[in-house]
């Protein structure tokens, strides 16, 4: 199941990691689409998609080449955090990239088993590992954890929403 890193530590692979989400979070559902694998927290398929927890992405997408994920058997886990805990780990929130380029911070997105800003993403509070080894994801659960929690927040807050527009 788990395949060596250089370095000797043992890499998760895809299924590994979607599979701790759905052992792990409850009222999550997994959901293909758009060339990747995502994490939706629905309890009861209330909403049509849900609201996103996790993804993960196997390859470059038309506005997101950042990470070079064409490379053979590289893969991205990308959780959304709160603002503050991204500002907090990375400094500030990048401004907005234009389509179909990165967000101006001084990172190489294309690092393996390393927790960095998501290339595209980071303006928004995303952050992203590729390919990570045991050792790094037992530091990113900390982060799937908050994007869950943050994700019941979003979820509950659309609830609320719609009921008022009825």
């Amino acid at each position: 199941m788990n395949k060596e890193v250089s370095h000797g530590e043992k890499s998760m692979t895809p299924n590994d990691i979607l599979s701790y989400c759905q052992m792990n979070l409850k009222d999550v559902v997994l959901v293909e689409s758009w060339g990747e694998s995502g994490i939706f927290y629905n309890p009861n398929g209330v909403l049509n998609r849900g609201v996103y927890v996790l993804t993960v992405k196997e390859k470059d997408g038309d506005h997101d080449k950042g990470s070079m994920l064409n490379r053979d058997k590289i893969y991205r886990v990308n959780v959304g955090l709160r603002k503050q805990t991204f500002i907090k780990q990375f400094g500030d929130i990048p401004k907005r990239p234009p389509a179909g380029t990165i967000v101006k911070m001084d990172f190489d997105f294309t690092a393996l088993d390393m927790i960095i800003p998501h290339p595209v993403y980071a303006w928004m509070g995303w952050v992203c590992v590729l390919n990570p080894s045991e050792k790094t994801f037992e530091d990113f659960k900390v982060m799937i954890q908050e994007s869950y929690e943050f994700a019941i927040e979003k979820f509950n807050k659309r609830i609320k929403q719609s009921r008022k527009k009825r």
